[in-house]
């Protein structure tokens, strides 16, 4: 008992020192030092969050970009066959505008949160409705929205096709006929597809190597890739960065969109010093690739976290604490973007 005692007090000497940096009050923000690097520095966040002060105080502070979660999701936008409703993208919109925060649209094609009558189309029908909800969705927020995580997890664990509902029905053209259909609409966003779990080299980073060259090879209009970031603690994987420039060598921008770095519960100094360590080095892997246009965490506090219903006995994800305390991982990352 002694010595486990003597390890986390070792931990937590360890958290302090490193990573004392940045206190909470601390004079520039995430998003200001991001920005001095040529980058954002985002929030995923919905409508309901919106309502709450102590969060919406820090929103404010520290991000000077923000991604609906939930709100601009098919589920959300197209609950009816062409009845659409962009009530709360809307609020997150106006809400960014007023503060001169830059907003990522998530996600206009995903295998997961669609409604249920899109999955009793046949093909044809299939192929009309997703183009028409990718075109009335960009379309509506065409000039509001800087960029669009068009197409989300098209690949499975091995780099192959995902066997999703559109996959099956479609085969691999609806992604080339998402993107097409999305810049039609609005010309000047950023167009990106999304991916989990490629973050470094492996099969499914290959996999989606080679479907981003093979689009841009048809002159499928793709800009970007958003590699999400979602992490286990003592897990991130070796050579991100080197993984993200052999994307940006193709020509395309770059973005961590959707960050956390999970724990096993309960919370410990050890495990905190193990998660800022994380979030460095994620954070690290954007500043050396030029490309990189910034982070997303999903979310900021552990209060709205999704992680505990995603991986049950797992949680505290973020970098800060369900009572909106910042922990060691926010001074590890305010250090990083300084550049320590």
């Amino acid at each position: 008992m002694r010595g486990r005692t003597v390890t986390l007090i070792t931990a937590a000497a360890m958290v302090t020192s490193l990573f004392a940096t940045a206190p909470a009050d601390a004079a520039m923000s995430l998003g200001s030092l991001a920005a001095q690097r040529g980058k954002h520095f985002g929030a995923g966040i919905d409508v309901g969050q919106l309502r709450d002060v102590p969060y919406t105080t820090i929103l404010d502070r520290e991000f000077n970009a923000v991604t609906p979660t939930d709100s601009m999701k098919w589920d959300a936008t197209e609950p009816t066959r062409n009845q659409f409703n962009f009530t709360w993208g809307d609020r997150i919109v106006a809400y960014a505008q007023q503060r001169n925060m830059i907003v990522r649209g998530h996600t206009l094609v995903w295998h997961s949160q669609v409604p249920a009558w899109t999955q009793s189309l046949n093909a044809t029908m299939l192929r009309e409705s997703l183009t028409n909800h990718v075109t009335r969705l960009v379309a509506h927020y065409r000039g509001a929205v800087y960029a669009w995580n068009v197409v989300n997890e098209p690949l499975d664990d091995s780099g192959g096709y995902r066997n999703s509902f559109f996959y099956q029905r479609l085969g691999a053209s609806y992604i080339a006929e998402s993107f097409r259909a999305a810049r039609a609409a609005d010309p000047g966003a950023k167009l990106y597809i999304s991916e989990s779990g490629a973050e470094g080299y492996n099969a499914k980073s290959t996999g989606l190597y080679n479907l981003v060259r093979s689009l841009l090879a048809e002159g499928v209009p793709i800009d970007g890739v958003a590699f999400q970031g979602h992490v286990a603690i003592g897990q991130v994987p070796p050579g991100i960065a080197p993984n993200f420039q052999r994307f940006a060598d193709l020509g395309l921008d770059i973005v961590i969109s959707e960050l956390d770095v999970r724990m096993p519960m309960p919370r410990t100094a050890a495990k905190d010093y193990q998660q800022a360590t994380d979030y460095s080095t994620m954070v690290r892997a954007c500043l050396v690739v030029p490309r990189c246009k910034g982070v997303t965490l999903w979310t900021f506090s552990d209060k709205y976290s999704q992680i505990p219903y995603s991986f049950p006995g797992q949680g505290a994800a973020t970098p800060w604490d369900v009572t909106m305390q910042p922990k060691p991982a926010y001074n590890a990352i305010y250090t990083t973007l300084i550049g320590g």
